[in-house]
């Protein structure tokens, strides 16, 4: 069975080989036979409730016709349906819907965002965190403000060493302006920020008052892109949930 900390590269990837197998014109039966299992087993890979065994895995891709690039991004979602993540050790401390998306990002090669409240996580410093976390505990939630602020810089070194992540964030103007704690916190984040975009694989991009009306007003988004564009996803965090 999936666990918790797992769900979410188990989801996506028994969605992507349902796509895969609708594609090839197969059946769950005629999948079953050629992997030699029951054809249940199948159903509940592709839901979700229960790993794909890397036997399984690399013949399902191989019926498929699956290209090696595509077939190595899941593979790795496989390991990840498997095993506890990194995040898994926060616990209780971090709700499970985050530790699931965090799940997804781990293994995205590019994210980009626009935030319209608040810097995003991967780029907030230790002093920001907290206080953002504190602030959404008031109105009833119950995240530990020290468990968010280990997860986000572990996060965090996504986006550095050999092969980092792509960040691309684009956030509103209305960000700047909002001293989360106070004028000293804020000169740390925004020096945070300026280093940041040092980075070659960084970039940052204020979306000025003067622009008035568009797009991004209906709300924050996340996009995670994968090298094969039919993995990417859009993820959309709400109060208490994404």
């Amino acid at each position: 069975m999936v666990d918790g900390s797992s769900a979410m590269p188990a989801r996506r990837l028994g969605r992507e080989l349902k796509r895969l197998r609708e594609a090839a014109g197969k059946t769950q039966v005629e999948v079953a036979q050629f992997v030699g299992t029951p054809s249940t087993t199948i159903s509940k890979i592709e839901n979700a409730e229960r790993n794909c065994p890397p036997p399984h895995l690399k013949l399902m891709l191989q019926l498929y016709g699956v290209d090696p690039v595509h077939a190595e991004t899941l593979t790795q979602l496989s390991h990840q349906a498997r095993e506890c993540g990194w995040w898994a050790d926060y616990g209780d401390d971090v709700p499970k819907w985050f530790t699931e998306y965090v799940g997804l990002e781990t293994a995205a090669r590019e994210v980009w965002t626009y935030e319209g409240g608040y810097v995003p996580g991967l780029l907030q410093t230790r002093r920001y965190t907290e206080v953002v976390t504190c602030a959404a505990n008031a109105t009833g939630r119950s995240e530990s403000a020290e468990g968010f602020v280990q997860v986000r810089a572990t996060r965090q070194q996504r986006l550095t060493g050999e092969e980092p992540m792509v960040l691309r964030a684009v956030l509103d103007e209305a960000v700047l302006h909002r001293a989360v704690g106070g004028p000293d916190g804020m000169r740390e984040q925004i020096a945070r920020l300026r280093d940041a975009i040092s980075q070659p694989n960084i970039t940052v991009k204020i979306v000025p008052f003067s622009v008035g009306a568009h797009p991004g007003m209906t709300g924050p988004f996340n996009v995670l892109r994968f090298p094969e564009r039919v993995m990417d996803m859009v993820f959309v965090e709400l109060r208490g949930g994404g």
